[in-house]
């Protein structure tokens, strides 16, 4: 990619960076964002398209020009046909970007042996496969478009992805963009108003705020200089390093939420940590370093101890150590290699098993989301359950599929709908087993059958999928935030439905047979049908009501149903025996 980078900025229309944070999105989600590549448009049915010199083409394009590139390279270096590859994404690719990651490499003439979660690829890198039984890993992995933090543990030889979680549109991407800022604010300082930049000295701008960044690395301090920036007007500034931390350190505070989640979801302590490896170009940043020791109580080993081999065991009393160890740059793609001669039959006692980073299920009667594949299960895996009816006489049923961690619906990302026919019958008689698979690359497959007849719909979710992709985090921080008010509506919901089936048959029952109650249990009942409907009435405009109220009032009215119920079934024991002959 060298050679797109050198003429980056004399023609920023004509270059792309970054495609790997625009896969499988939507235009809306970067509509308006100062972040977004310039020749980014909107194409067909909303996708992402770049267009450059007329020529337009998808992130997917993009990426299988990268893989044809790479193929390239690896039969004229093992001098034989490359025809399968094994991919990293973001460990936070959601089932829709991992689907574009798919289209990529079967558009480069690629079949795609594995989709393999970035963190889970570095962990096999730095040889963590040899370390001691039940060790547990922190993988923090900081690229330029995308953040993961996971939490991996060893079992005889298998690696366990404990939790994860990360920000896909956080990386050093957004550092470049705000030190760019910086660079154009001081510019424009220097020149006493500078006025709008054309889209060339905004790219030279970014370019140098690039190289600036790598430089504080390992300096103190660099000079900026940037010759005829405007036809009247050359740049130059010294920036120091402390000035460059600054800056980055809001963007970089973003990742410490996700940390904290990955170690609650998981269910341990920074403290319960044997190493915390560091992946992607941007953790060589100094800073990068600092914040997560300081974080998860680290010791750089390098510094403290001297150099660790690749596989050797440590084990700090006191927390965790800060492994540097690896190319931060080439440890996912060597990871992926290992997964590579895995497939291929080598490796033979290592195994590698991820995680699904949202839960998965489909909406039922109600409004509300039930969940078949919880989230953090470990993939490959295999899940279904028996769902029914709610109304008479339906001929379908809707499986509406579902990713998220919220109890309503309409709160969950919708992944695709289908429906299944059966024959018509009273509610709760048809009987349709839904399963959820979900393949060792992260991909779903939904199957849904009418148990009585066997016919049976597959749905693959990789043509199906239209993911409004809100950042992952956000789904599982807006499911902390309102988890009382969820579990409240749920509870609502469900003592309404069984309510409102409960006060049906009450009422048919009083229409059919009421004449033959006693007057006070007549009375007792319509009295517990009128204490129901009222209650049912408050529900506010969420739609939601006191489920504790509501199921008093129902215990109440099933009370007060009884002397109905016995009467009811005296009568079909009475129809039963006729039928029969048996009574005259």
């Amino acid at each position: 990619g060298q050679a797109a980078r050198n003429q980056a900025a004399s023609s920023p229309m004509r270059t792309v960076a970054s495609a790997k944070r625009y896969m499988g999105r939507r235009f809306g989600e970067f509509s308006g964002d100062e972040s977004a590549h310039p020749a980014l448009l909107e194409g067909a049915d909303g996708r992402l398209v770049f267009e450059m010199g007329g020529v337009q083409k998808s992130p997917e394009e993009i990426s299988a020009e990268i893989l044809r590139a790479l193929k390239r390279i690896a039969e004229t270096d093992l001098g034989r046909e490359a025809d399968g590859v094994v991919i990293t994404v973001p460990a936070y690719f959601n089932d829709s970007q991992r689907n574009a990651t798919l289209r990529a490499g079967e558009l480069a003439g690629l079949k795609v042996e594995r989709i393999v979660n970035e963190p889970t690829a570095a962990a096999l890198a730095y040889g963590l496969h040899r370390l001691k039984e039940n060790s547990r890993v922190a993988v923090y992995d900081l690229g330029g478009g995308t953040f993961d933090l996971s939490i991996l543990e060893l079992n005889e030889g298998v690696f366990r992805v404990l939790s994860t979680n990360g920000d896909t549109r956080l990386g050093g991407d957004d550092i470049d963009l705000a030190l760019a800022k910086a660079i154009a604010a001081e510019a424009d300082r220097q020149a006493g108003g500078i006025g709008d930049l054309d889209i060339v000295a905004r790219a030279r701008i970014r370019e140098a705020a690039e190289a600036a960044k790598k430089q504080l690395s390992s300096e103190e301090s660099v000079e900026i200089a940037l010759p005829f920036l405007t036809p009247k007007f050359s740049f130059g500034w010294r920036i120091a390093r402390a000035e460059m931390e600054r800056i980055a350190l809001p963007i970089l505070e973003r990742s410490r939420s996700c940390c904290l989640r990955s170690l609650s979801d998981a269910k341990i302590t920074a403290r319960d940590l044997d190493q915390v490896i560091l992946v992607g170009g941007q953790t060589r940043m100094p800073l990068v370093r600092k914040l997560v020791s300081e974080w998860f109580g680290c010791v750089e080993f390098a510094e403290s101890r001297g150099t660790l081999r690749v596989g050797e065991e440590f084990h700090q009393a006191d927390g965790p150590f800060l492994n540097t160890t690896q190319n931060p740059d080439e440890a996912v793609a060597l990871g992926a290699a290992i997964q590579a001669e895995i497939l291929a039959g080598g490796f033979k006692d290592m195994l590698l098993l991820d995680v699904t980073p949202l839960s998965l299920g489909i909406e039922t009667f109600g409004g509300l989301m039930n969940v078949i594949i919880p989230r953090n299960s470990t993939i490959p895996i295999k899940a279904g359950e028996v769902f029914t009816t709610a109304v008479d006489h339906q001929r379908s049923m809707l499986i509406h599929v579902l990713q998220g961690e919220r109890e309503k619906a309409k709160d969950n990302w919708s992944l695709g709908r289908f429906s299944i026919e059966f024959e018509k019958a009273p509610r709760a008689v048809p009987r349709v087993g839904v399963q959820f698979e979900i393949d060792a690359s992260g991909v779903l497959h939904v199957l849904a059958r009418d148990i009585k007849t066997g016919k049976e719909q597959i749905v693959d979710m990789r043509s199906a999928v239209d993911v409004d992709d809100s950042a992952v985090q956000q789904m599982v921080e807006e499911s902390v935030e309102h988890a009382f008010d969820d579990l409240r509506a749920r509870q609502w919901i469900e003592a309404k439905l069984k309510a409102e089936a409960t006060l049906d048959a009450a009422e048919k029952g009083i229409t059919e047979c009421g004449e033959e109650l006693e007057v006070t249990a007549l009375q007792h009942l319509v009295a517990s049908v009128s204490a129901v409907r009222r209650i049912l009435g408050e529900e506010d405009a969420h739609g939601t009501g006191s489920p504790e109220a509501l199921k008093a009032a129902h215990k109440s009215l099933d009370e007060a149903s009884q002397p109905l119920a016995e009467i009811l079934m005296e009568r079909a024991m009475e129809e039963m025996l006729k039928r029969r002959g048996l009574v005259s």
